[in-house]
């Protein structure tokens, strides 16, 4: 079951911990977002650790993974599917991530409505 987040709360969180909750942010979208989708590719810890052990470069191509799998699970529930996976690959690249986090928790927000 995907629990919806509270996305100010998880911001806040992640600039007082220095980062330490985003890492746990980061997890938890992939978690909630493999099993929205039905895809059990990669778990969270796993992703974390491939982002860790190549110096973010997987982190890259798991923002636009994460895009992808999102727009499944919109699909798979008979909701307006917008795929993001592009705007996600570019926000990250710039340095953005945390608008991607931002903007996946919404998405996965109204997923979680939707599932109920």
């Amino acid at each position: 079951m995907i629990k919806e987040k509270n996305i100010v709360t998880a911001v806040i969180l992640s600039i007082v911990t220095c980062g330490i909750y985003a890492l746990v942010w980061f997890i938890n979208l992939t978690d909630d977002i493999s099993y929205a989708s039905d895809d059990n590719s990669v778990s969270g810890g796993m992703a974390l650790l491939l982002t860790i052990i190549t110096c973010g470069i997987y982190g890259i191509y798991w923002s636009y993974k994460m895009g992808k799998l999102i727009a499944s699970a919109q699909e798979k529930r008979g909701m307006r599917v917008q795929d993001n996976s592009v705007l996600y690959l570019v926000l990250d690249i710039v340095g953005l991530g945390i608008v991607n986090y931002c903007l996946m928790q919404s998405d996965l927000n109204e997923i979680a409505k939707n599932s109920k």
